[in-house]
């Protein structure tokens, strides 16, 4: 995306042609009374909880950070869990705070932005930012929840997710008039939970749940086991969207361990390749073809050659790799009947969309995030495809979100 490109005249008639946006990808800084205020008083004191310290150190172990406070310096926020402690960091509350002032450094709620937890401030930057509807990840939980899948008292950790998902239903979405658009979370840690999970809160209107783009990377039984599929099951008859974000197999590629951490942020869309060929060779979208799958924050250009490559394998590896085993048609054929993915800085995906599916892509902010557009996502939007004629224009912006979580919103 190269705005020097653009005349500001040719900038601004590209806006005008921007309809307002459907935001696939945002995450919501967690309230600091969400789960003090809902778990039953005996388990309070071990339930997340925010402490303040100073802040500490942060070691990424087997794909995992482990965070110690500091005994100097200001207080700063932490999340405690059990024996866990996390600091909310700089780079995940960043909205309107200039580049070179984001860190991994801890910081407590003033810090931020009230629209990163506040729901009514969210839908006010929201306004500014030109979008209309909206759907959240969890920051603190992990993507997909995977914090309360590490949780000792399974128990707790059971609560915590119903806990999650009901503020996110009825505290975070529920005054918002339809403009935060609710997404659950699941105990991954059992499949029966998960399919209850899934259908209580489908139930009450929501069409989308987080889940892990590698669960075996969480040790978790693998898409190719069938373990999964009395969930994957529940979600094609409720028509519940499978939602995967970037990182939610926890374990980021890392190309050596004194590599800058720019190399893992540049790569890390590897881990959504690898997730989208699992599914496409696993036979889980043959075996459920009303199953829809959304790839959150991946972006979009590496799409159109995994789908060649992927198609080539099938083909000719047909003597030997099991390709044909599970998936009996071609996979490019249920990734455009099925797969979704998202973008918010991709212009090469824009150039090879035709071969990403026109139908199959959508726009997403990453609001509070680093990474995010705000508050120029609408030139960010104008800039990548506001040349496209007005019906695809309108499709990526926001109609494809609009089929695919069943939102009542006109589509142009």
């Amino acid at each position: 995306m190269t705005e020097s490109v653009l005349t500001e005249d040719v900038l601004q008639e590209r806006l005008t042609r921007i309809p307002p946006l459907v935001d696939v990808d945002a995450h919501v800084v967690e309230p600091p009374e969400l789960w003090s205020s809902r778990l039953p008083a005996r388990l309070r004191n071990i339930g997340p909880r925010i402490e303040y310290a100073p802040a500490g150190q942060v070691e990424l172990v087997d794909g995992r950070y482990v965070e110690t406070p500091g005994t100097e310096g200001p207080n700063v926020a932490w999340w405690v869990y059990e024996d866990a402690r996390t600091q909310i960091k700089r780079y995940i509350a960043s909205a309107g705070v200039p580049a070179d002032e984001v860190t991994n450094e801890g910081i407590d709620y003033p810090d931020m932005r009230p629209g990163c937890w506040q729901p009514a401030e969210r839908v006010a930057d929201m306004d500014v930012n030109g979008v209309q509807a909206q759907m959240c990840f969890p920051n603190y939980p992990r993507f997909c929840g995977q914090i309360f899948l590490w949780g000792k008292d399974k128990e707790l950790s059971r609560l915590c997710v119903e806990a999650y998902n009901d503020w996110m239903v009825e505290e975070w979405c529920g005054g918002s008039g339809g403009r935060l658009i609710p997404q659950c979370l699941v105990p991954l840690w059992d499949v029966d939970l998960a399919v209850a999970e899934v259908r209580r809160n489908a139930a009450r209107g929501v069409h989308a749940v987080a889940f892990s783009e590698l669960p075996a990377y969480l040790s978790l039984p693998s898409l190719h086991s069938r373990y999964w599929d009395p969930f994957f099951e529940a979600c094609a008859e409720t028509g519940t969207v499978l939602s995967m974000h970037i990182g939610s197999g926890t374990k980021t590629p890392q190309t050596s361990a004194d590599a800058p951490g720019a190399v893992g942020a540049t790569i890390i869309f590897g881990n959504s390749v690898a997730s989208m060929t699992d599914f496409l060779f696993s036979g889980v979208l043959h075996r459920f073809p009303q199953l829809k799958l959304l790839y959150a924050e991946a972006q979009i250009g590496w799409i159109p050659y995994l789908l060649e490559r992927i198609d080539d394998v099938w083909e000719t590896h047909r003597g030997w790799a099991n390709g044909q085993l599970n998936c009996p048609e071609r996979p490019s054929m249920y990734y455009y009947r099925q797969i979704h993915s998202c973008f918010f800085k991709d212009s090469v995906g824009v150039e090879l969309l035709d071969k990403a599916g026109l139908d199959n892509v959508m726009f997403e902010t990453d609001y509070p995030h680093q990474d995010g557009t705000w508050p120029r996502s609408r030139e960010a939007a104008a800039m990548q495809f506001g040349h496209l004629p007005q019906p695809s224009i309108d499709k990526i912006a926001r109609g494809n979100a609009i089929r695919l979580l069943r939102l009542d919103l006109p589509a142009g």
